[in-house]
């Protein structure tokens, strides 16, 4: 029997996974399984420029290295369960594939508001489908949009929505600011600021109860009782692992995959996580395990991975810098590093909160991350600090040696 790995997940993930195990040595079969009929495609412009109709799918799809030209692509089907032990996955067509590697990087889905109330009416982003959907119903004449989640994907809604002339655009969010919890207060309110200016608005510090509407969502209901007409709803409340596949082969599947420093599920020798669904320490940083959704991961923890299923040797432990970028309005957001770790010590680096600006944030006196909000220039100035930072010692490392 030829020799072959399957990596279950067919978008970036699962595209950089096999061509870096291409790019490791790996010469046998590699079999990818995707449930969407798409062949794999860059997601970050779904909320924007395919939102506002400037982005055709052709223009999103990856041209796949000429390395990957033999692999086998399952699109349209689904991996429903897996037995480790016997090195098997099992596909929603009653397929059984047997393996000799797995790599597991079927992502994320939506996570959906349970309210009481009409479904339709009610839109997510995260596939080509959904933005198309979005799309028109954003565009039919009147619309009312309520976004649910002031994120990185709210607020990116509802900016494009205000750009494609949409007159009521409402951000909804539990929390105090947009974005508070990735970026914190200083960024929050230079957000809030920018948003208000161009037209967005914003119920801050409410929960949403319900809906409205017989057939289809008239309105949404918060937590104090008050009603905000919507013809159309966004949600955007988060994310849930896809690994319930993996239920019953012990491992933990908590928030994602967890994986050890060299990108491992559950310490096996022969599977390995990749992308937004990999819970995996960070050597860089404090070791803590945590899943990135940032565009640059699926690459980063593709190549590492395959590294792992392949060479005789394990690769030293996974420190990637995470980096992301946020189109919004006319303005963007540019960080590298990890901004999270640092929220109680954020500095001015650059520029005024007031317009353009750089910020730091550091951790016991390190920095940790940078984020820029403005312009060409000030994104620019974040990129000079992305040299610094890969520069520093991991600090598990100087842990270890003290």
């Amino acid at each position: 029997m030829n020799a072959r790995i399957v990596v279950a997940g067919a978008s970036m993930a699962g595209l950089r996974a096999a061509e870096q195990l291409r790019a490791a040595g790996w010469s046998g079969a590699i079999t990818l399984v995707g449930d969407e009929p798409h062949p794999p495609y860059n997601r970050p412009p779904l909320s924007k420029e395919v939102l506002a109709g400037k982005a055709p799918f052709e223009s999103l799809a990856f041209r796949p290295r000429a390395s990957v030209s033999d692999v086998e692509w399952r699109l349209g089907r689904t991996v429903v369960a897996a037995g480790l032990d016997q090195r098997t996955v099992r596909l929603d067509d009653g397929t059984e594939l047997s393996y000799d590697g797995l790599v597991v990087a079927t992502g994320m889905r939506p996570r959906r508001l349970n309210c009481p109330g009409p479904q339709a009416g009610r839109h997510t982003v995260r596939t080509l489908d959904d933005a198309q959907g979005l799309r028109e119903a954003l565009t039919r004449p009147g619309a009312r949009v309520v976004v649910v989640g002031a994120g990185f994907i709210g607020c990116e809604v509802a900016a494009t929505a205000v750009g494609l002339g949409v007159a009521e655009v409402t951000v909804v969010d539990p929390l105090p600011l947009p974005m508070v919890g990735p970026l914190g207060e200083l960024l929050g309110h230079a957000l809030l600021r920018r948003h208000e200016e161009r037209g967005v608005r914003f119920a801050l510090g409410a929960g949403v109860a319900g809906f409205t509407g017989d057939d289809r969502v008239t309105g949404v209901i918060l937590g104090d009782g008050s009603v905000l007409p919507a013809d159309v709803v966004v949600e955007s409340v988060g994310s849930v692992a896809n690994t319930e596949w993996l239920d019953g082969n012990g491992l933990d599947l908590t928030d994602g995959v967890l994986t050890d420093a060299c990108l491992r599920a559950g310490g096996r020798p022969d599977v390995v996580a990749v992308g937004d669904v990999a819970r995996f320490p960070n050597a860089r940083y404090d070791g803590v395990p945590r899943r990135v959704e940032h565009w640059c991961i699926p690459t980063d923890t593709a190549k590492h991975a395959a590294k792992t299923l392949v060479a005789d040797a394990a690769p030293a432990p996974f420190a990637p810098l995470p980096s992301f970028w946020s189109d919004q309005h006319d303005f963007r957001l540019q960080s590298f590093g990890a901004p999270v770790l640092g929220k109680e010590d954020v500095r001015v680096l650059d520029g005024d909160p007031e317009g353009d600006v750089l910020v730091g944030y550091h951790h016991d006196d390190r920095l940790v991350g940078v984020v820029a909000l403005g312009g060409q220039a000030m994104a620019a100035s974040a990129a000079r600090y992305r040299a610094e930072l890969l520069k520093q010692p991991a600090l598990t490392v100087q842990r270890s040696l003290k």
